[in-house]
């Protein structure tokens, strides 16, 4: 059965449309002739049960003969005697012994279809009896007529069922042909396009038909994920230049140091050159380590995840950045609020839980901050608060440095991005600082935008809050 299956989508619909009508149209068929039938048996056994019922009531009053005429609608009439003499019959039925087998016990009236009655001329005939009280006793009225109308219509109709029904299901499979190969052709012509879009040509789009239907949202969504493969190939291409870029700067650098050193082999020399290259090397094993975790970020390559303490983790950060070119100044906005003569952020502050990466958590700060003191004139400052209508936590760091324009408050997060394109690699980075905390924020549920600040630049992280820990509430 399943190799017999039509392939096809156009193949199914037609088959499926063709089979439904003719089904339908197969019951409807039969409840018509079925129905004309009813009704002329119906109508023949009207006039039959007329007949006979005024004969019998002819015969009860004792005026039987002479015998009325058959009516129309009537083509035979016998009256039969309770001793089974027939005491009347119209002229088809003269010289026929009595009709029936049996004799009734009563008065009463039967009616009954014979295929082969009195007149054998080859068509059904319905019989009405009627048995009536006489002073004779019992007689009974045999009131007949022939169904031959009833039979030529069922033949008629038949015949042309018989020829209609498999022109008019020939017709429906056609149109459904028809109608399903010009609806499928637009899909035909994505199918197409698409099946000829390499890598190299993304540009290309399917073509939309003018029908807004569901072909035309699929075809819309088509182009739609093509724009975003398009996209991602030219950002991919991208990043692969400004790697390549941002690698042959310090492999260069290491590498003169290298040909320096060999060519003057002054030990004096050496200790100032190993340090160079050591820095060149460090700068290098960096920039791989940014390159890595953005291509994880990327393939969207899920990290172990954990409850974690925001107040805890920016302490600790904030306490090991003491030592810094700009302190940073923690203010921890959650808990109790501190006393007098207390620094900001040493009330006893409760814990603030996200769920996340506690790695990916520490990098998101950790280059936040360093973002901050590399253009801070005096100050750094960590702000860590807690949203309950939104179940949002919100870390902002703010610096006292040249800020961010309006313009640029987007491309700043972009990939090897530099405001300043003067400034050297040394102090500016490699520009993927800002552009790996988005990333992070972005997969740890959040976001990361810069925001409004008097003096400065203020960089706002929100991430969600971790659901309540059942675990620890017993």
């Amino acid at each position: 059965m399943r190799r017999l299956r039509p392939k096809s989508v156009r193949a199914r619909a037609t088959l499926a449309a063709t089979a439904v009508v003719a089904v339908a149209l197969g019951v409807a068929s039969f409840v018509l002739v079925w129905q004309l039938d009813t009704n002329l048996v119906q109508n023949a056994e009207n006039a039959a049960a007329q007949q006979a019922l005024g004969v019998a009531g002819r015969a009860a009053e004792g005026t039987l003969l002479p015998l009325p005429p058959a009516s129309h609608g009537a083509d035979f009439i016998q009256v039969v005697g309770a001793d089974g003499q027939v005491l009347a019959a119209s002229p088809n039925l003269a010289g026929r012994p009595a009709l029936g087998g049996r004799r009734p016990l009563g008065p009463g009236t039967v009616r009954s279809t014979w295929d082969s009655g009195p007149l054998h001329e080859g068509h059904r005939q319905r019989v009405v009896e009627v048995t009536t009280e006489t002073r004779n006793g019992l007689v009974t009225v045999y009131a007949g007529t022939s169904l031959r109308d009833a039979d030529a219509v069922d033949e008629t109709t038949g015949a042309l069922l018989a020829v209609g029904l498999p022109l008019l299901v020939l017709t429906v499979a056609l149109v459904t042909w028809r109608v399903t190969g010009r609806a499928l052709r637009p899909v035909e012509a994505i199918r197409a396009e698409v099946a000829e879009i390499t890598g190299r040509d993304l540009y290309r789009r399917v073509p939309v038909p003018a029908s807004q239907d569901e072909i035309a949202r699929l075809a819309v969504t088509m182009n739609a994920t093509l724009d975003r493969l398009e996209a991602s190939g030219v950002r991919q291409r991208q990043f692969i230049a400004d790697a390549s870029h941002e690698l042959r700067s310090p492999i260069t650098v290491l590498r003169t140091q290298l040909e320096v050193a060999l060519a003057h082999p002054d030990p004096a020399l050496w200790p100032e050159l190993v340090s160079g290259a050591l820095e060149d090397t460090a700068r290098l094993q960096d920039l791989a380590s940014d390159l890595l975790l953005l291509a994880r970020l990327d393939t969207s390559e899920p990290a172990s995840t954990t409850r974690v303490d925001l107040v805890e983790l920016v302490r600790g950060l904030a306490e090991s950045r003491r030592a810094d070119r700009h302190p940073v100044q923690a203010v921890i906005m959650v808990g109790e609020v501190a006393g007098a003569g207390e620094e900001p952020g040493a009330a006893d502050a409760g814990p603030v839980t996200v769920v996340g990466n506690p790695l990916w958590l520490t990098r998101l700060v950790t280059n936040l901050l360093d973002n901050a003191q590399r253009y801070a004139e005096t100050r750094v400052e960590l702000v860590l608060q807690t949203e309950p209508a939104t179940r949002t936590v919100v870390l902002a760091v703010s610096d006292d440095g040249p800020g961010i324009p309006e313009a640029d408050r987007e491309r700043v997060f972009e990939r090897f991005s530099r405001l300043d394109d003067a400034r050297s690699r040394e102090e500016g980075g490699a520009g993927l600082g800002l552009a790996i905390a988005r990333d992070l924020a972005t997969h740890l549920g959040g976001s990361l935008a810069v925001v409004p600040s008097p003096r400065g630049a203020r960089l706002v992280a929100r991430l969600p809050l971790a659901p309540p820990d059942r675990a620890g509430t017993h």
